[in-house]
């Protein structure tokens, strides 16, 4: 992975509920969501995604359990990191992408306040265009929705469980638990 590009990871936690945490490298931190369903690669579905508090950058290397009375007990699993490279919206449906960092965070940051972001993701098992925006009215506030454009990752059907290994350790959930 290059240095100058923005990192993302996607944690899987299995906490009071199974969810994945979805976080992108902004300015220094990284904003969070987190993700009942999992991201997909299907761009038939989209994925509620609910703000978390923003994470320091270090949290990103975290696999292991988060102990009993501690907020978010129990375990993660770094199930997808990568870097990522965020878009523009040229005309209707034609994206650019930004590979420029600090012209690529700009536009995150006006994206974030705007509350529409988009990028593409390359990471060892979510690749590709997608976008994030805030739902107006629908679902809890200050929801946002995780879509899959429309390119050449597609994936009828993904299911973000069906790959329970780790991109680093490649232990499952369950071997993250007991400490394997």
């Amino acid at each position: 992975m290059k240095q100058d590009h923005l990192v993302f990871v996607i944690h899987k936690h299995k906490a009071t509920n199974l969810h994945y945490d979805f976080r992108l490298e902004i300015n220094g931190v990284m904003p969070s969501w987190a993700i009942a369903k999992g991201p997909t690669l299907d761009n038939a579905f989209k994925r509620l995604a609910l703000p978390t508090t923003d994470h320091a950058m270090d949290y990103r290397h975290f696999e292991g359990v988060i102990a009993e009375g501690k907020y978010g007990a129990g375990p993660v699993m770094i199930w997808d990191e990568g870097y990522y490279i965020p878009e523009i919206e040229i005309s209707k449906g034609v994206r650019e992408e930004i590979p420029d960092r600090e012209r690529g965070e700009k536009v995150m940051m006006e994206g974030m306040e705007k509350g529409e972001i988009k990028f593409v993701l390359h990471g060892s098992k979510m690749k590709g265009s997608f976008a994030m925006v805030k739902t107006k009215g629908w679902g809890p506030k200050n929801s946002w929705l995780l879509i899959k454009h429309k390119d050449d990752h597609v994936q009828e059907n993904y299911d973000a469980n069906a790959y329970d290994f780790s991109a680093v350790s490649k232990k499952s959930i369950a071997e993250i638990a007991e400490g394997k």
